[in-house]
């Protein structure tokens, strides 16, 4: 149920914006608006403004929207009205009207960064777990406890790293810019600033296959996650971990005699386990409570995507520590706009990516995905709810404004081929251009809804 809220919320609320801003802009340049619509289908609910005459409706189906413009191409106009018609207005003000849906939903994007910048929100710590073995961090020499102080693809001007998230960030740039990356670290948690010298690390991040932008990308790299102990969590009924009598709380020091220095450390030892057929039997050393006991494991062997990996049924490693990340009113405000372009910035590569073969078609996301992010974040709490919803509205933004026939983009080419040949482009070429937008549309709808399915199904 709060999946279905969250996402109905989310994207009731990014149309709204999307289609305030072509309201709102139309008003301000003299344009009549007819109707302001909010999803498609049967009318559910509206009102006629007395004032400009606007009808403000809500829809059934809250997947889209419309503003519905005083236009003499779908209709006859009045004479005494006819310089309130979007089409008599200037090249110019018809491109302002236009482009007014997307950037308002980066404005969007930017208040809701500001909101959550200036209340602080809790994150997680920017101490690494040891890195996966023959990952580029273990390469690099990284052997977890680090605490991350700043980073950047520039040894001249890094940044501030105040969290595990924001460390995560400059991964996924450093990636996908196939480019080095910078840290500067501490060499452990307890090192303090005042008594220990500041260590600096180079991540080469240029050989990594960035076609898929998920975590095998942070596995290729080495870091899934933070720094959390070994602790055991849940035990689901029925599983290896509880035919073992793995109890919550349990805490591992070694396996088959290796020492346990982490949770990232644990269950890449489990994962790996299923590269056995059949799996060998582990030899779990726990201090439980107080006292050190030895239980024996048999990982279950699972097939996910095509690859053999080990499990036990039961959640690995304890909640990681966490820090309260709060920026001032101007800090916070600056960083929201850094943060909505460089996202918007990071989509048009992603998608530049998609087009050239360079990126999976796999990294598109349907609104399955969407309303399963939007359940999770919601459930986490309103910071990341926010986060979600200014990552979606940059997306849907960005989008817009691409130059495809039927999106917003598409009409702005239009308004630059007018602007630069005197005439607008003819009925026939935009029938044309229209066509071949919507078949792009629906493929990339397509796609999108095919990878949910598949995802849902693995």
């Amino acid at each position: 149920m709060l999946t279905v809220a969250a996402f109905i919320f989310a994207i009731a609320v990014l149309i709204a914006v999307h289609e305030w801003g072509h309201y709102r802009m139309a008003v301000a340049t003299g344009v009549k608006v007819l109707r302001f619509s909010i999803g498609f289908g049967p009318k559910l609910w509206g009102r006629t403004s007395s004032r400009t005459g606007t009808e403000f409706v809500l829809c059934a189906l809250p997947l889209g929207g419309y503003v519905k413009m005083l236009d003499g191409r779908e209709g006859p106009v009045d004479p005494s009205e006819l310089h309130r018609a979007f089409e008599t207005k200037s090249v110019r003000t018809r491109a302002a009207i236009v482009a007014a849906g997307p950037i308002a939903n980066l404005v969007l994007a930017v208040l809701l960064y500001s909101v959550v910048y200036w209340a602080g929100s809790i994150q997680m710590d920017p101490v690494l777990s040891q890195p996966l073995e023959n990952s580029l961090a273990a390469q690099a020499g990284f052997a977890g406890g680090e605490r991350v102080l700043a980073a950047g693809t520039d040894a001249d001007s890094m940044e501030p790293v105040r969290s595990f998230e924001d460390f995560r960030w400059w991964l996924t740039q450093a990636a996908l810019a196939k480019t080095n990356l910078f840290v500067e670290y501490h060499e452990s948690v307890t090192a303090q600033a005042e008594t220990d010298s500041v260590a600096r690390k180079t991540l080469s991040l240029g050989d990594l296959d960035t076609r898929f932008a998920d975590a095998s990308l942070f596995r290729a790299i080495g870091w899934q996650g933070p720094l959390s102990v070994a602790q055991i969590g849940d035990v689901l009924p029925g599983g290896a971990a509880a035919m073992a009598g793995l109890r919550a709380g349990d805490l591992v020091t070694h396996v088959n005699g290796v020492a346990i220095s982490d949770a990232a450390q644990l269950r890449e030892l489990i994962r790996s386990s299923g590269e056995q057929n059949p799996i060998a039997v582990q030899t779990w050393q726990l201090n439980r409570g107080g006292h050190l006991l030895a239980l024996a494991i048999t990982p279950t062997r699972e097939l996910v995507a095509g690859q053999a990996i080990g499990r036990v049924n039961a959640m690995v490693g304890a909640v990681p520590a966490t820090v309260v990340v709060r920026y001032g009113f101007w800090e916070g405000f600056t960083r929201s706009l850094d943060r909505t372009w460089e996202v918007s910035l990071l989509t048009l590569k992603m998608m530049g990516k998609m087009v050239v073969g360079e990126a999976s078609l796999k990294n598109l996301s349907g609104p399955l995905t969407i309303a399963d992010y939007a359940g999770k974040s919601a459930a986490v709490g309103w910071s990341q709810y926010l986060v979600f919803l200014a990552l979606i509205s940059i997306s849907l933004g960005v989008l817009n404004l691409l130059p495809i026939p039927v999106l917003d983009g598409g009409h702005l080419m239009y308004y630059l081929w007018e602007s630069l040949t005197g005439r607008p482009v003819s009925d026939a070429w935009m029938g044309y251009l229209q066509r071949a937008g919507l078949g792009v549309l629906l493929a990339m709808m397509s796609i999108a809804i095919f990878n949910d399915v598949v995802q849902l199904l693995s």
